[in-house]
């Protein structure tokens, strides 16, 4: 596997752990920083079972990360994989050529 390729698999997997609403939530809580499972569950009325399988998403993105005390586990955002997400969305914008391109109305390519 190249490492395009192993980039946009991981890329795809970050934005698929994106797409869900308690996931989102998970991510905006864990910004005001590191987080007890306990609280995660008490703050998004989330059982257990359901908070654990979104948390795997997340951390199989490499989103988040945890570390085990006890029986608790506490999570926090992993800053680089935001950073990478945050540049990869930024790739994607079209470019200088492109939109003047785009505003110099051409005809189509296949007309």
């Amino acid at each position: 596997m190249t490492t395009a390729t192993r980039d946009r698999a991981r890329l795809a997997a970050a934005f698929h752990a994106l797409s869900d609403e308690t996931r989102l939530a998970i991510i905006e809580r864990l910004r005001r920083g590191e987080c007890c499972v306990c609280e995660l569950m008490d703050q998004l009325e989330a059982a257990q079972s359901r908070l654990s399988f979104h948390l795997k998403v997340l951390r199989d993105a490499g989103l988040i990360d945890c570390r085990r005390e006890g029986r608790w586990a506490y999570y926090w955002l992993v800053p680089e994989a935001l950073d990478r997400l945050e540049a990869a969305v930024g790739a994607l914008r079209p470019t200088r050529v492109a939109l003047a391109q785009a505003g110099a109305n051409q005809a189509p390519c296949c007309s």
